[in-house]
Protein backbone atom coordinates (compact mmCIF):
# COMPACT_ATOMS: atom_id res chain seq x y z
CA UNK A 1 0.00 0.00 0.00
CA UNK A 2 1.25 3.36 -1.10
CA UNK A 3 -0.26 6.45 0.83
CA UNK A 4 0.47 10.21 0.24
CA UNK A 5 0.07 12.10 3.46
CA UNK A 6 -0.21 15.97 3.33
CA UNK A 7 2.50 16.29 0.95
CA UNK A 8 3.50 19.47 0.68
CA UNK A 9 6.00 21.58 -1.71
CA UNK A 10 7.21 25.33 -2.16
CA UNK A 11 10.08 26.76 -4.67
CA UNK A 12 10.82 30.40 -3.57
CA UNK A 13 7.85 30.59 -1.16
CA UNK A 14 5.15 29.54 -3.76
CA UNK A 15 3.39 26.29 -2.73
CA UNK A 16 3.28 24.50 -6.35
CA UNK A 17 1.91 21.06 -4.13
CA UNK A 18 -0.53 21.56 -1.26
CA UNK A 19 -1.22 19.25 1.72
CA UNK A 20 -1.97 16.28 -1.20
CA UNK A 21 -3.40 12.90 0.55
CA UNK A 22 -4.77 10.03 -1.06
CA UNK A 23 -3.79 6.30 -1.31
CA UNK A 24 -2.53 3.66 -4.47
CA UNK A 25 -3.91 0.45 -3.54
CA UNK A 26 -2.25 -2.67 -4.76
CA UNK A 27 -4.16 -4.46 -7.47
CA UNK A 28 -5.96 -0.90 -8.88
CA UNK A 29 -4.99 1.74 -11.30
CA UNK A 30 -4.94 4.50 -10.23
CA UNK A 31 -4.93 7.63 -12.48
CA UNK A 32 -3.60 10.86 -11.65
CA UNK A 33 -4.87 14.15 -13.93
CA UNK A 34 -4.31 17.33 -13.80
CA UNK A 35 -4.04 20.22 -16.09
CA UNK A 36 -0.28 21.14 -17.09
CA UNK A 37 1.56 22.57 -14.01
CA UNK A 38 -1.27 21.23 -11.20
CA UNK A 39 2.06 19.64 -9.61
CA UNK A 40 1.79 15.90 -10.62
CA UNK A 41 5.20 15.61 -11.49
CA UNK A 42 6.56 17.77 -8.52
CA UNK A 43 4.46 14.52 -6.51
CA UNK A 44 5.58 11.91 -8.04
CA UNK A 45 9.06 13.20 -7.70
CA UNK A 46 8.90 13.07 -3.91
CA UNK A 47 7.29 9.59 -3.59
CA UNK A 48 10.39 8.79 -5.19
CA UNK A 49 12.72 10.83 -3.44
CA UNK A 50 13.59 13.00 -6.13
CA UNK A 51 12.40 15.97 -4.36
CA UNK A 52 12.16 16.76 -0.56
CA UNK A 53 8.85 17.55 0.82
CA UNK A 54 8.43 21.21 2.44
CA UNK A 55 6.15 18.66 4.90
CA UNK A 56 4.28 15.63 4.76
CA UNK A 57 5.26 12.23 4.20
CA UNK A 58 4.83 8.89 1.94
CA UNK A 59 3.91 5.57 3.68
CA UNK A 60 4.77 2.51 2.57
CA UNK A 61 2.29 -0.07 4.68
CA UNK A 62 1.50 2.33 6.75
CA UNK A 63 5.20 3.32 8.10
CA UNK A 64 7.50 5.91 6.55
CA UNK A 65 9.11 4.80 3.48
CA UNK A 66 12.39 4.09 3.55
CA UNK A 67 15.50 4.29 0.67
CA UNK A 68 15.04 0.43 0.03
CA UNK A 69 11.68 -0.02 -0.63
CA UNK A 70 12.23 3.44 -3.25
CA UNK A 71 14.55 1.60 -5.22
CA UNK A 72 11.51 -1.29 -5.18
CA UNK A 73 9.64 1.40 -7.02
CA UNK A 74 9.87 1.24 -10.96
CA UNK A 75 9.72 5.22 -12.30
CA UNK A 76 9.28 6.05 -15.64
CA UNK A 77 9.74 10.36 -15.68
CA UNK A 78 8.31 12.17 -18.13
CA UNK A 79 11.40 13.45 -19.37
CA UNK A 80 12.78 10.11 -20.76
CA UNK A 81 15.75 9.00 -19.41
CA UNK A 82 17.63 6.01 -21.32
CA UNK A 83 21.06 6.50 -23.11
CA UNK A 84 20.28 7.14 -26.80
CA UNK A 85 23.34 5.56 -28.27
CA UNK A 86 23.11 2.20 -25.99
CA UNK A 87 22.03 -1.04 -27.45
CA UNK A 88 18.52 -1.58 -26.46
CA UNK A 89 18.89 -4.62 -24.80
CA UNK A 90 22.25 -3.70 -23.41
CA UNK A 91 20.70 -0.93 -21.18
CA UNK A 92 18.11 -3.24 -20.36
CA UNK A 93 20.62 -5.45 -18.56
CA UNK A 94 22.97 -2.62 -17.09
CA UNK A 95 19.37 -1.32 -15.49
CA UNK A 96 18.64 -4.40 -14.03
CA UNK A 97 21.60 -5.48 -12.58
CA UNK A 98 21.78 -2.10 -11.29
CA UNK A 99 18.98 -3.14 -8.70
CA UNK A 100 20.91 -6.52 -7.78
CA UNK A 101 19.47 -8.74 -10.71
CA UNK A 102 21.53 -11.44 -11.80
CA UNK A 103 22.82 -10.94 -15.68
CA UNK A 104 21.17 -14.39 -16.76
CA UNK A 105 17.91 -13.24 -15.01
CA UNK A 106 18.01 -9.85 -16.67
CA UNK A 107 18.71 -10.96 -20.17
CA UNK A 108 16.38 -12.93 -20.26
CA UNK A 109 13.91 -10.44 -18.78
CA UNK A 110 14.80 -8.03 -21.25
CA UNK A 111 14.07 -10.66 -24.07
CA UNK A 112 10.38 -11.14 -22.38
CA UNK A 113 9.78 -7.78 -21.95
CA UNK A 114 10.67 -6.77 -26.16
CA UNK A 115 9.02 -9.56 -27.33
CA UNK A 116 6.12 -8.26 -25.61
CA UNK A 117 6.06 -5.02 -27.39
CA UNK A 118 7.20 -7.06 -30.93
CA UNK A 119 10.85 -5.14 -30.38
CA UNK A 120 12.58 -8.05 -29.94
CA UNK A 121 14.19 -8.14 -33.78
CA UNK A 122 15.91 -4.56 -32.50
CA UNK A 123 17.31 -5.60 -29.22
CA UNK A 124 20.90 -5.32 -30.29
CA UNK A 125 19.97 -1.73 -32.27
CA UNK A 126 20.76 1.09 -30.67
CA UNK A 127 18.08 3.12 -28.93
CA UNK A 128 17.77 6.36 -30.97
CA UNK A 129 17.37 4.12 -33.82
CA UNK A 130 14.12 3.59 -33.30
CA UNK A 131 10.81 5.20 -33.72
CA UNK A 132 9.71 7.46 -30.56
CA UNK A 133 7.11 4.78 -30.15
CA UNK A 134 9.26 2.60 -29.92
CA UNK A 135 11.44 4.37 -27.44
CA UNK A 136 8.47 4.77 -24.88
CA UNK A 137 7.67 0.75 -25.00
CA UNK A 138 11.23 0.40 -23.94
CA UNK A 139 11.38 2.93 -21.40
CA UNK A 140 8.28 1.13 -20.30
CA UNK A 141 10.53 -1.81 -19.91
CA UNK A 142 13.25 -0.30 -18.23
CA UNK A 143 10.66 0.53 -15.28
CA UNK A 144 9.90 -3.22 -15.31
CA UNK A 145 13.15 -4.99 -15.64
CA UNK A 146 13.42 -5.61 -11.99
CA UNK A 147 10.01 -6.99 -11.12
CA UNK A 148 9.03 -3.61 -9.05
CA UNK A 149 6.56 -4.01 -6.24
CA UNK A 150 5.24 -0.50 -7.41
CA UNK A 151 5.26 1.83 -10.24
CA UNK A 152 4.61 5.42 -11.11
CA UNK A 153 4.93 6.20 -14.41
CA UNK A 154 4.55 9.95 -15.61
CA UNK A 155 2.53 9.75 -19.12
CA UNK A 156 3.40 6.52 -19.99
CA UNK A 157 1.15 6.53 -23.01
CA UNK A 158 1.96 10.08 -24.79
CA UNK A 159 2.57 9.72 -27.92
CA UNK A 160 1.96 5.92 -28.24
CA UNK A 161 -0.34 4.94 -31.31
CA UNK A 162 -3.84 2.87 -30.40
CA UNK A 163 -2.38 -0.72 -30.75
CA UNK A 164 0.65 -0.07 -28.43
CA UNK A 165 -1.35 1.56 -26.06
CA UNK A 166 -3.30 -1.77 -25.70
CA UNK A 167 -0.12 -3.74 -25.85
CA UNK A 168 1.63 -1.28 -22.81
CA UNK A 169 -1.58 -1.70 -20.65
CA UNK A 170 -2.43 -5.63 -20.85
CA UNK A 171 1.72 -5.85 -19.89
CA UNK A 172 0.78 -2.94 -17.03
CA UNK A 173 -2.28 -5.33 -15.85
CA UNK A 174 0.05 -8.36 -15.91
CA UNK A 175 2.82 -7.43 -14.42
CA UNK A 176 1.00 -4.69 -11.35
CA UNK A 177 -1.73 -7.18 -11.05
CA UNK A 178 -1.56 -6.93 -7.59
CA UNK A 179 1.12 -3.73 -6.94
CA UNK A 180 0.39 -0.59 -6.63
CA UNK A 181 0.55 0.95 -9.89
CA UNK A 182 0.28 5.38 -10.64
CA UNK A 183 0.37 7.27 -13.54
CA UNK A 184 -0.42 10.50 -14.93
CA UNK A 185 -1.68 11.31 -18.71
CA UNK A 186 -3.76 14.08 -19.93
CA UNK A 187 -5.91 11.64 -21.86
CA UNK A 188 -8.93 11.68 -19.70
CA UNK A 189 -10.52 8.56 -22.30
CA UNK A 190 -7.85 6.64 -21.82
CA UNK A 191 -7.66 7.01 -17.97
CA UNK A 192 -11.61 6.39 -18.38
CA UNK A 193 -10.93 2.88 -19.63
CA UNK A 194 -7.76 1.50 -17.63
CA UNK A 195 -8.12 2.95 -14.04
CA UNK A 196 -10.03 1.84 -11.31
CA UNK A 197 -9.21 4.79 -8.95
CA UNK A 198 -8.69 8.61 -9.75
CA UNK A 199 -7.02 11.59 -8.14
CA UNK A 200 -7.58 15.12 -10.09
CA UNK A 201 -5.19 17.76 -8.83
CA UNK A 202 -5.83 21.87 -9.60
CA UNK A 203 -3.29 24.12 -8.70
CA UNK A 204 -1.21 22.06 -6.22
CA UNK A 205 -4.87 20.36 -4.34
CA UNK A 206 -6.54 17.54 -4.60
CA UNK A 207 -10.36 18.46 -5.90
CA UNK A 208 -11.29 15.14 -6.33
CA UNK A 209 -10.58 11.27 -5.46
CA UNK A 210 -12.14 7.97 -5.35
CA UNK A 211 -13.01 5.20 -7.37
CA UNK A 212 -13.86 6.05 -11.15
CA UNK A 213 -17.60 4.39 -10.85
CA UNK A 214 -18.41 6.52 -7.92
CA UNK A 215 -16.62 10.07 -9.60
CA UNK A 216 -18.66 9.04 -12.43
CA UNK A 217 -21.94 8.91 -10.17
CA UNK A 218 -21.68 12.33 -8.39
CA UNK A 219 -23.40 14.07 -11.53
CA UNK A 220 -27.11 14.66 -12.29
CA UNK A 221 -29.43 12.06 -11.69
CA UNK A 222 -29.61 11.71 -15.99
CA UNK A 223 -31.16 9.18 -18.13
CA UNK A 224 -31.45 8.65 -21.79
CA UNK A 225 -35.08 8.04 -23.24
CA UNK A 226 -35.55 6.38 -26.57
CA UNK A 227 -39.18 6.07 -27.98
CA UNK A 228 -40.24 3.36 -30.50
CA UNK A 229 -40.60 4.93 -33.04
CA UNK A 230 -42.09 8.52 -32.21
CA UNK A 231 -40.47 11.81 -32.06
CA UNK A 232 -39.48 12.57 -28.51
CA UNK A 233 -40.39 16.41 -28.38
CA UNK A 234 -43.56 15.50 -26.12
CA UNK A 235 -41.49 14.77 -23.33
CA UNK A 236 -40.68 18.31 -22.30
CA UNK A 237 -43.95 18.31 -21.39
CA UNK A 238 -43.61 15.68 -18.08
CA UNK A 239 -43.50 16.37 -14.91
CA UNK A 240 -40.52 16.50 -12.24
CA UNK A 241 -37.56 16.57 -15.06
CA UNK A 242 -35.66 18.69 -17.43
CA UNK A 243 -35.09 17.91 -20.81
CA UNK A 244 -31.56 18.51 -21.92
CA UNK A 245 -31.57 17.50 -25.30
CA UNK A 246 -33.71 15.64 -28.35
CA UNK A 247 -32.81 14.59 -31.31
CA UNK A 248 -35.73 12.64 -32.58
CA UNK A 249 -36.87 9.89 -30.94
CA UNK A 250 -34.57 10.02 -28.41
CA UNK A 251 -34.17 12.60 -24.97
CA UNK A 252 -31.67 13.33 -22.44
CA UNK A 253 -33.50 14.23 -19.24
CA UNK A 254 -32.40 15.24 -15.31
CA UNK A 255 -34.57 14.05 -12.78
CA UNK A 256 -36.08 16.56 -10.81
CA UNK A 257 -38.32 15.69 -7.94
CA UNK A 258 -39.24 12.16 -9.30
CA UNK A 259 -37.73 8.59 -9.03
CA UNK A 260 -36.49 6.90 -12.68
CA UNK A 261 -39.51 4.84 -11.89
CA UNK A 262 -41.83 6.86 -11.78
CA UNK A 263 -40.54 8.68 -14.99
CA UNK A 264 -40.79 5.57 -17.17
CA UNK A 265 -44.12 5.32 -15.63
CA UNK A 266 -45.04 8.39 -17.40
CA UNK A 267 -43.36 6.97 -20.39
CA UNK A 268 -45.08 3.95 -21.02
CA UNK A 269 -48.72 4.83 -20.30
CA UNK A 270 -48.21 7.05 -23.51
CA UNK A 271 -45.37 5.20 -25.97
CA UNK A 272 -43.54 2.46 -26.05
CA UNK A 273 -40.19 2.84 -24.69
CA UNK A 274 -37.11 1.06 -26.68
CA UNK A 275 -34.94 2.20 -23.87
CA UNK A 276 -34.42 3.88 -20.46
CA UNK A 277 -30.92 4.24 -19.34
CA UNK A 278 -29.05 5.75 -16.84
CA UNK A 279 -26.13 8.31 -18.40
CA UNK A 280 -23.07 8.39 -16.16
CA UNK A 281 -21.13 11.83 -16.56
CA UNK A 282 -17.80 11.43 -18.35
CA UNK A 283 -14.33 12.10 -16.52
CA UNK A 284 -13.81 15.00 -18.99
CA UNK A 285 -16.90 16.69 -17.43
CA UNK A 286 -16.03 15.55 -14.21
CA UNK A 287 -12.59 17.38 -14.86
CA UNK A 288 -14.31 20.38 -16.23
CA UNK A 289 -16.30 20.56 -13.23
CA UNK A 290 -13.46 20.22 -10.44
CA UNK A 291 -11.57 22.87 -12.31
CA UNK A 292 -13.21 25.79 -12.70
Amino acid sequence: MLDISSLSRSYDGTLVVDDVTFRVTPGRMTGFVGANGAGKTTTMRMILGVLAPTSGQVLWNGSPITTGQRRRIGYMPEERGLYPRMRVSDQLVFLARLHGVDRAEAARRARELLDHFDLGDRADDVLDTLSLGNQQRVQIAASLIHRPDALVLDEPFSGLDPVAVDAMASLLAKEAGDKPLLFSSHQLDLVERLCDDLVILSHGKVVAAGSVDELRGTGPDRYRVRLDGSDAAWIRGLRGIEVKDVDGGTALVDLDGITPSELLSQLVAKEPVAEFTRVRQPLSAIFREVNR
